[in-house]
C-alpha cells in the first residue's frame, strides 16, 4: 500500500457532513483491554472522519478509561429485543419481504454448524436490522466491524439490507478459533484487514487465493507521542518484570509464575507485577501462594490506561508468555508489546507467528518457545545481568514501533480505504 499523507487525509469539520460518517460495530464497549478501538476512533476524528459507534452489547468494567466516557454517552446501545427493534423488522419486511427472509436464511445457513455463531446470529440479527435502519437515516457511507466474528456478521447484515459498503478487521482468535462464514463475509465486503501477514495467510488458506487481494495487512498501532521512554532507567537493583494481560489460558500466566519460581530458587533478585483480570485470576493467585512467591509477585488487578503507562515507564522488561491453546487460539499482533516497545522496554515473549513479525529476537527482545518456563527464566536472568542489553533492545524496539506501528500512520491507512469506498 502506498504511503499515506496524513495532511491529505485531514478534513475540516465543515466538510465532514459532505464526506459522510463511518459506523464502527464492536462486540462490546467500553472494554479494558481493547484500547485499540478507543484510540483508533480518537485518531479517526483527528483525521476528520466522523464515527458512529454501535456496540453489540454494553460492557461493564471496574475501570473505565477517561477517554471512553464521551463515547459511552453517544454510543448506539440497544437491547437484543425491543419495540423499536420489532418496528425495524416490520419496515424491512414490508419493503422487501423476500430480501429480508433470504438474508435470515443466508446467515443461519452460514452459521448453523457452529453453536456459538448460530446462537449469536439469532441474537444479533434483529438488532442489526435496526442498525441498518438507523444507519440509512444517519447517512453512513461505510461500516467497519472490529473483529471478524459477530461484529462482522452484523456488518454483513447491514450491508445486505442497505447496500452500504462494509469491511472488518481480523485480529487473531476471531479467525483462529472459528471461521464459519468467513469466506462469505470477505466476498461481500469491500475489503478485509488482517493485523499480521500470518493472519492473512490463514484467511487466504481458508477462503482461497481468489480473495487474496481483498485482504490488506494493516498492523495495529500505538500513540508513539504519548508512549515514550522515561529520561533514564535503573541499571541496578531487582529486575522489574511487568505483565499486562487478561488472565486466560492463551496469555500463559501459569508459565510465568513457574519461571519466577525458578528465578527465586536461583537467587536472582526480581519483582514481578501482574496487571489484569479474567477467569483464571484466582487460579494464578493460588499458584503464586502455593509457590510461596507472594513477596516477589504482586497482582495489581485492572488498571486504567494512564496507570498502565506509569507501570511501563517504571519496569525493566515487559513479558507476554503467550501459550497457544489446544483449541487453536494464539496471539495475533499484541498491542501491549507495541506499547512496551514504544516506551523503550525490551520485551520477552514467545515464538508465535504474529509476534515474530513484531519482535525481532535478540534485537528488540527475546523470544522463547511457548510453555517453557525455564527458557523464560533464562531470558529474565540474562536481562538482569546485562543492563546495557536492556537499553539497546529498548532503543531498537522504540525505533521499530515509530517506523512501522504508529497509530496515526496506520489509522490513516484505514481511513483512506474507508473513504475510497464512499467515493
Amino acid at each position: 500500500m502506498n504511503k499515506v499523507d496524513l495532511q491529505e487525509l485531514s478534513v475540516s469539520p465543515a466538510h465532514r457532513a459532505e464526506q459522510g460518517k463511518v459506523a464502527y460495530i464492536v462486540s462490546g464497549f467500553p472494554t479494558l483491554y481493547e484500547t485499540f478501538v478507543l484510540y483508533d476512533m480518537l485518531v479517526m476524528e483527528d483525521l476528520g472522519v466522523s464515527i458512529e459507534l454501535y456496540p453489540l452489547r454494553r460492557s461493564h468494567t471496574q475501570v473505565v478509561h477517561p477517554e471512553a466516557q464521551r463515547w459511552i454517552e453517544c454510543a448506539h446501545y440497544h437491547p437484543y429485543l425491543s419495540l423499536k427493534i420489532l418496528r425495524a423488522q416490520w419496515r424491512f419486511l414490508r419493503r422487501d419481504p423476500i430480501k429480508y427472509l433470504k438474508l435470515w436464511a443466508e446467515v443461519l445457513r452460514g452459521t448453523w454448524a457452529s453453536a456459538n455463531y448460530f446462537l449469536a446470529a439469532i441474537a444479533i440479527f434483529p438488532k442489526s436490522v435496526l442498525y441498518a435502519d438507523e444507519m440509512s437515516r444517519l447517512g453512513i457511507v461505510h461500516v467497519h466491524a472490529h473483529f471478524a466474528n459477530h461484529p462482522a456478521v452484523s456488518a454483513f447484515i447491514v450491508h445486505r439490507l442497505t447496500g452500504v459498503p462494509f469491511s472488518f478487521t481480523a485480529r487473531g482468535s476471531d479467525v483462529l478459533l472459528d471461521r464459519h462464514m468467513l469466506k462469505e463475509k470477505i466476498e461481500a465486503a469491500d475489503f478485509a484487514l488482517a493485523v499480521s501477514s500470518d493472519l492473512k495467510r490463514t484467511m487466504v488458506g481458508e477462503c482461497g487465493p481468489r480473495l487474496r487481494d481483498k485482504i490488506h495487512v494493516i498492523r495495529g498501532g500505538v500513540d508513539v507521542d504519548r508512549l515514550t521512554p522515561p529520561p533514564a532507567r535503573r541499571s541496578a537493583g531487582p529486575l522489574r518484570i511487568l505483565c499486562v494481560a487478561r488472565f486466560e489460558e492463551v496469555k500463559g500466566h501459569t508459565h510465568l509464575v513457574e519461571a519466577c519460581r525458578i528465578l527465586r530458587d536461583r537467587g536472582v533478585l526480581f519483582e514481578c507485577r501482574l496487571v489484569g483480570e479474567g477467569p483464571l485470576a484466582r487460579a494464578i493467585e493460588k499458584q503464586i501462594a502455593d509457590a510461596q512467591l507472594t513477596r516477589e509477585i504482586r497482582s495489581l488487578g485492572p488498571l486504567s490506561y494512564r496507570e498502565v503507562i506509569a507501570e511501563l515507564t517504571s519496569a525493566d522488561v515487559l513479558v507476554l508468555p503467550t501459550s497457544p491453546t489446544d483449541g487453536g487460539d494464539h496471539e495475533g499482533m499484541p498491542t501491549v508489546l507495541q506499547e512496551a516497545m514504544a516506551c523503550g522496554l525490551p520485551v520477552v515473549s514467545c515464538l508465535v507467528e504474529g509476534i515474530v513479525e513484531l519482535v525481532d529476537d535478540e534485537l528488540t527482545g527475546l523470544l522463547v518457545f511457548p510453555k517453557d518456563p525455564t527458557a523464560l527464566a533464562n531470558a529474565f536472568e540474562r536481562l538482569k545481568n546485562d543492563p546495557a542489553l536492556r537499553l539497546r533492545m529498548g532503543r531498537a524496539g522504540r525505533q521499530k514501533v515509530v517506523q512501522k506501528f504508529s497509530l496515526k500512520a496506520n489509522t490513516a491507512k484505514r481511513a483512506a480505504l474507508f473513504l475510497k469506498t464512499a467515493e
